[in-house]
């Protein structure tokens, strides 16, 4: 039998995805109205009628042409990728009516994530190979892509070149491992079979010596409300003028906290860390089933000393083990595992958490219309 795809509701959608275990926050419909300046719909890839797979799909249409875009699906679709559920259907069964439905819809070209991990180091694994640049005599591994990995998939390899084969291009990271729009690398804890103290104990020393100084210091960790939004956004601008990027607005956020909990209440959560009576850092958590994500962070350089941000994110995991996730994902790190790179010290960072570093397949993208993907591209570079 034939696949289709079509669009479907975003009450449909919200269905398909109680059923599965979690997707992408980024693939949820309520994601598609957070997204100013993009048009989203759900589609539905069906077997005669059974509904066997769904994504998001952003449109960004060209400045003042409202009928050429680009299609857009962050860390998705949905669907069975390896042929595990559907071993009879090759990728292109799943992928040529989706490419054809957003061609119809006047996408020029279309971008997707799969959410396909191909290889895993463990912390441990990570560390020793950052010890290496401490030895005079061994030539040390600059990137987390030179170190073995402790776990690959050959499935997702396969699906790489069945990808490439079939016309769909694979972003290139640049030097820092940032190459496509959402993160390659990720790193995340595993909060499956174990008990909190044990997670806590697997920490490095210095993560659980920072937990416990945030603790004696004062630092007092709270959920906030939306009006807390406030005080969070005020810290972000901070740093970002410290660590220099361009902070959203805090209309992003407050679009944020209404769409994903006006659907399901307690989806988006504030923690707030406050010391001596103010705000010293806060974060953003997101839950989808059995998956946690910290999604945005912000902490004050005053109040750095007194670990506020390591308070942040233990309290963000005993929120996501007690909601009965599974994953607790850090999101992004860069692969650089060169003490020098500026984005060394948040693959540190991170790795004190003894959790694992993930890389997933990346993004593809596929060329509808060259002419106007060309020059949307050449627009883009313009633009900066």
């Amino acid at each position: 039998m034939k696949l289709t795809v079509r669009v479907i509701s975003a009450d449909q959608h919200r269905e398909w995805i109680t059923q599965r275990s979690s997707v992408s926050f980024l693939q949820l419909p309520e994601w598609g109205n957070v997204k100013v300046g993009w048009k989203a719909e759900s589609l539905g890839w069906f077997l005669g009628s059974e509904l066997v797979g769904a994504g998001l799909v952003l449109y960004r249409p060209v400045p003042k042409i409202p009928a050429r875009s680009l299609a857009y699906l962050p860390e998705g679709p949905d669907i069975d990728w390896l042929q595990q559920a559907h071993p009879d259907l090759a990728i292109n069964d799943w992928l040529a009516p989706m490419l054809a439905h957003c061609r119809e819809r006047g996408a020029f070209q279309v971008k997707m994530g799969p959410p396909v991990a191909t290889r895993r180091w463990k912390a441990d694994s990570i560390k020793d190979a950052m010890a290496k640049w401490r030895e005079e005599e061994v030539t040390p591994p600059a990137h987390l892509h030179d170190v073995i990995a402790d776990w690959h998939s050959v499935e997702a390899q396969h699906l790489s070149v069945q990808l490439n084969s079939r016309g769909w291009i694979q972003e290139t990271a640049n030097g820092a491992g940032f190459g496509d729009v959402q993160p390659r690398y990720v790193f995340q804890i595993d909060l499956r079979d174990r008990t909190l103290g044990e997670i806590f104990a697997g920490f490095n020393q210095l993560w659980r010596r920072n937990i416990r100084k945030a603790e004696k210091s004062g630092v007092v960790v709270s959920l906030g409300q939306r009006e807390d939004l406030a005080d969070f956004h005020r810290v972000y601008v901070e740093t970002a003028a410290r660590d220099l990027f361009t902070p959203r607005a805090l209309s992003y956020f407050e679009k944020m906290w209404d769409e994903l909990n006006g659907v399901h209440p307690g989806r988006l959560t504030l923690h707030i860390a406050r010391y001596q009576d103010h705000v010293a850092a806060a974060t953003l958590m997101v839950r989808v089933g059995t998956h946690a994500w910290y999604s945005y962070g912000a902490s004050t350089t005053a109040d750095r000393d007194v670990r506020p941000s390591n308070a942040l994110q233990w309290d963000m995991i005993q929120l996501a083990y007690s909601s009965g996730c599974q994953i607790y994902d850090l999101r992004g790190i860069a692969d650089t595992l060169n003490p020098d790179d500026h984005l060394f010290g948040l693959v540190q960072f991170k790795v004190g958490t003894g959790g694992f570093a993930q890389e997933y397949l990346g993004e593809w993208d596929y060329i509808l219309r060259s002419t106007w993907s060309k020059a949307y591209g050449l627009y883009q570079s313009r633009r900066g």
